[in-house]
């Protein structure tokens, strides 16, 4: 039976995917319970999995990765072994931040930074369009972006794991 998660499980949650940093006192204070079940509440939260990992999240601009490329992906087969091969050799590149297997017309959806397009140009000639199970790719570059979090609803009243 999947487990619920209360209003304080949500409400931890939320300031935690706000700020990773806070601690244990401060996250306790701020939803009204003291610090040891509040740590109990956030290690049963990483235990279960719902917590993966804490991280910084760092401003892509600032570190000179100017340019975001959504590339959608068709595979020339789909045999046991393309679609494996594809994803550990997708896994090696850095610049991949998301892979995404797709329903529709192609296979999968990848969110690729670069520092500008030349060097996307470079990775998709280099590496990309030689994949042996790649059919046809089709790039996108962001133009600007409207809304970037990393922030989950979590208001849902009936949230269960």
């Amino acid at each position: 039976m999947p487990e619920k998660l209360d209003k304080l499980d949500r409400r931890i949650l939320q300031l935690l995917q706000r700020d990773a940093g806070l601690s244990a006192a401060e996250i306790a204070e701020k939803v009204g319970l003291t610090q040891p079940p509040c740590w109990r509440r956030i290690r049963r939260l990483e235990d279960i999995g719902v917590i993966q990992r804490r991280v910084a999240l760092l401003d892509q601009r600032k570190l000179g990765l100017n340019v975001t490329v959504f590339a959608r992906v068709k595979l020339s087969a789909h045999g046991k072994r393309s679609l494996p091969e594809f994803e550990e050799q997708i896994r090696d590149l850095p610049e991949v931040l998301e892979c995404h297997t797709v329903m529709g017309d192609y296979d999968f959806l990848l969110k690729i930074v670069t520092r500008d397009i030349d060097t996307y140009e470079t990775l998709f000639r280099q590496k990309l369009s030689q994949m042996p199970t790649v059919q046809e790719i089709h790039s996108n570059a962001a133009l600007s972006r409207v809304k970037i979090t990393t922030e989950l609803p979590l208001d849902v009243e009936q949230m269960t794991l």
